[in-house]
């Protein structure tokens, strides 16, 4: 583990007592309701808040009861709301001003490489007024990696932008998820941005950890909120194995399971995530030959559990050593007499898949 702290602050009516071990590598999300700590909690990391407790980053104590790195002597990156560029420098000034401060002996990256995985290439030579909010936040988390961090914080780097801005900076996320040696924290309300984006969550609650653990595991637990939420998921990890041009398909192995999406076409063995909705889900005794679904996968039933909505129960379905989320009406239950450990099919439409 590269990560693992506790920290407890108290800020008028909020108090903050968390403490999380994280993985070495891979994005973690910090997840939960505005007002839960999620901000808190990233600030007590940098530094910015300093808070009773400790932290160690691969191995080094950076804060106990002894000792108190200030920010500016923690190997960390950080990326704001708002990108925060110096507006009187070009891109490619603004990039190189925390680039320069590395002694060379100590830089973990490469500058032309870091500008060609961000896709900055082109916007070197323009001031930050010239940028659509996208780029900025991509020229932002190229600034923060070129400060060769050993941990790179992201606060919620997409809530300033518009449905097109983020279109396009996720693109960019999901290259910099596959490249990253280092662990990244990353803050956001946004459940589908964190089904996209990470491999683990915490989970924050009145600021304190209700749940850590890998992702796919967290969104599926009946115990916790979000499998109960009006969008709640199931995240799959899939793999390329064919494509069909003339119907535009993909197929999809997930485990022996096969999975139609349709799509353009794929590099074939590429991974990757497809996250399916517990509204997509409909369950059927036996594989259903007469329908217009196309994907219709043998599960067996892990729980069956009350729902918020009152007319509806919530279906926890084991797909090997996955799981998928099935909302389905109190009447089907019934129908079908649906019972735990018991095997039936998912039934899930191709567009569900994203």
């Amino acid at each position: 583990m590269s990560l693992a702290c506790e920290f407890r602050l108290a800020r008028g009516d909020f108090a903050l007592d968390a403490r999380m071990t994280l993985p070495e590598r891979g994005v973690t999300a910090l997840f939960g309701r505005s007002g839960s700590g999620k901000t808190t909690l990233l600030r007590c990391l940098a530094g910015l808040e300093r808070a009773e407790g400790w932290l160690t980053v691969n191995g080094c104590r950076w804060q106990d009861d002894e000792r108190f790195l200030p920010v500016h002597r923690r190997p960390l990156g950080y990326v704001f709301q708002e990108a925060s560029l110096f507006p009187h420098l070009r891109v490619r000034d603004n990039l190189r001003y925390g680039y320069r401060r590395v002694p060379v002996a100590r830089r973990r990256v490469d500058f032309d490489e870091t500008v060609r995985l961000l896709g900055v290439e082109a916007l070197l030579e323009r001031y930050p007024q010239a940028l659509s909010g996208g780029q900025r936040q991509r020229v932002a988390i190229a600034r923060a990696l070129l400060a060769s961090p050993r941990l790179l914080l992201m606060d919620e780097p997409m809530a300033s932008l518009d449905a097109t801005s983020k279109a396009e900076i996720l693109p960019y996320l999901e290259r910099l998820h596959d490249h990253l040696e280092i662990p990244v924290v990353y803050v956001s309300h946004a459940l589908d941005e964190v089904a996209r984006l990470a491999d683990h969550m915490v989970l924050l609650e009145a600021g304190r950890v209700l749940a850590t653990g890998p992702l796919h595991e967290l969104l599926t637990r009946s115990d916790l909120p979000l499998a109960h939420a009006d969008n709640a998921a199931a995240v799959l990890e899939a793999q390329v194995l064919d494509y069909d041009a003339g119907r535009q398909l993909v197929t999809l192995g997930c485990g022996d399971v096969r999975l139609r999406v349709s799509r353009e076409q794929a590099p074939s063995s590429q991974r990757l995530r497809l996250s399916i909705r517990a509204s997509d889900v409909a369950i059927s005794l036996s594989q259903a030959r007469d329908s217009s679904v196309l994907n219709c996968l043998p599960v067996r039933i892990a729980e069956i559990d009350d729902d918020p909505h009152p007319g509806h129960r919530l279906v926890r379905l084991a797909l090997g050593d996955q799981a998928l989320l099935a909302r389905i009406p109190r009447e089907a239950v019934e129908r079908l007499a649906l019972v735990p450990g018991m095997a039936v099919h998912a039934q899930v439409r191709a567009r569900a898949l994203t």
